[in-house]
């Protein structure tokens, strides 16, 4: 037997040891997540029976308040089209006068505005299922933000084409692919951007060689197991949850509201996931695939963001970067505006949008939604103060922000939804 020295050592889990591979802890928090879900499923079927009803396709073919939706869909291109031939008009900016110029620039704001109005008037009249509202609705504020860009950028283009011609920046150029100011404005080329998943116009967009047919059967199959999986747990699993609400919350006692909120924040957090992968990376790698878009770039690292304004930036990569370049920076750039009012903006609209999405398809006006946004602006310098002290505390407090502020909206429209679909109908 040999005599050894014992060396200073320290333990594996002391923070001092530099010691980081905890792949067999990860796999143990996989196995319990697994069994703590197979255990509230069982639970939950055991306490409110099969809720989820899989004849919904059926129901959707014969219910005809839900086709209203699809007709709304279909109006939008009459929209696009007559932005289309506004944008023709105006490319024969030398032939026309200031006042006719003018007068096509004044009707592009007032489709622009139509385009956010007409579907509040017509689901607030027809009255379709709020599912196929909000579908339609989402279509038409993506429709309202691409054809915003379109207009940027075609006016952009019309500028420097006449600054060109003026002999004063030769050397300004206006597009460095194939397809050239006024040679875009066609029916393929906008309906291209229309279906891109993008919101930022281009004249050129960066296209992949081929169309990969295994990639499209795999982001498909995700699609389509991920959206069943979706409905089952929200009408299992939310459901049950939102139709203990007999009442009013200030009729409840404080703890009473904490535990239906807790109860709320898990499931709907998971079908938050659920949406973001579906959504992000399945349909718009999908929508890239067929269209051979290049541009793949929809989301960031926003798991790891130490911070409100981190993770807002890094989460919607399309909606951000159509922030950036249209509103941000002629804000701060043409306008002379400061960079705090700049964000201030933007995270304003963005506010707005998320209200709009919500109020229009439910048909009533109310601010949760766009306070939830607003209360992150506060909630984002603290969670900042935090991230100074320690970067993973400030990662966890996002987590704990994105997890109990969306629960706290959804019971606010759950109450109103009561109050006017019961309470009011009854007196």
């Amino acid at each position: 037997m040999s005599v050894r020295s014992i060396l200073e050592r320290p333990s594996l889990l002391s923070a001092s040891s530099g010691y980081e591979n905890y792949r067999g802890f990860l796999n143990l928090l996989y196995v319990i997540l697994g069994i703590g879900s197979c255990r509230l499923v069982l639970e939950n079927i055991l306490q409110y029976g099969l809720l989820v009803e899989f004849d919904w396709p059926i129901r959707f073919l014969q219910d005809p308040t839900n086709w209203p939706s699809v007709f709304l869909i279909l109006l939008v291109n009459c929209f696009i089209l007559f932005e289309f031939t506004l944008e023709i008009k105006l490319s024969h900016v030398q032939q026309l006068s200031s006042k006719t110029k003018n007068y096509c620039v004044f009707f592009q704001f007032l489709n622009l505005c139509t385009i956010l109005i007409f579907p509040a008037f017509y689901i607030n009249n027809r009255q379709p299922n709020p599912v196929g509202a909000f579908i339609a609705v989402c279509i038409y504020s993506i429709v309202f933000l691409k054809l915003f860009s379109y207009m940027h950028v075609n006016h952009y283009c019309r500028q420097v084409l006449l600054e060109k011609k003026n002999d004063s920046h030769e050397n300004v150029t206006i597009s460095k692919g194939p397809i050239v100011y006024p040679n875009n404005l066609s029916y393929e080329n906008l309906y291209y951007f229309m279906v891109a998943p993008t919101l930022c116009y281009e004249l050129n967009f960066p296209r992949s060689p081929r169309i990969r047919k295994r990639f499209l059967l795999r982001r498909f199959g995700e699609i389509l197991v991920l959206l069943s999986l979706q409905y089952c747990l929200g009408q299992q699993w939310i459901l049950p949850i939102l139709r203990t609400l007999d009442r009013p919350l200030n009729q409840y006692s404080t703890l009473q509201n904490i535990e239906r909120l807790l109860r709320l924040s898990l499931p709907n957090h998971l079908l938050w996931l659920i949406l973001f992968y579906v959504y992000f990376h399945s349909t718009l790698n999908l929508l890239a695939e067929l269209l051979r878009f290049g541009d793949r770039l929809f989301y960031r690292d926003w798991w790891n963001a130490t911070d409100l304004y981190e993770f807002w930036n890094r989460w919607n990569t399309t909606v951000h970067d159509f922030c950036k370049r249209h509103v941000y920076k002629p804000l701060v750039t043409q306008y002379g505006f400061n960079k705090l009012i700049g964000s201030l903006v933007v995270f304003a609209i963005s506010a707005f949008f998320h209200e709009y999405l919500i109020s229009v398809p439910l048909r009533m006006i109310r601010p949760w939604s766009f306070l939830a946004m607003m209360v992150q602006l506060p909630m984002g310098m603290v969670v900042q103060r935090v991230k100074h002290e320690n970067k993973t505390y400030g990662n966890i407090a996002v987590w704990i922000s994105l997890i109990l502020i969306q629960p706290i909206a959804i019971l606010l429209y759950i109450q109103d939804l009561f109050y006017r679909d019961f309470v009011k109908d009854k007196s």
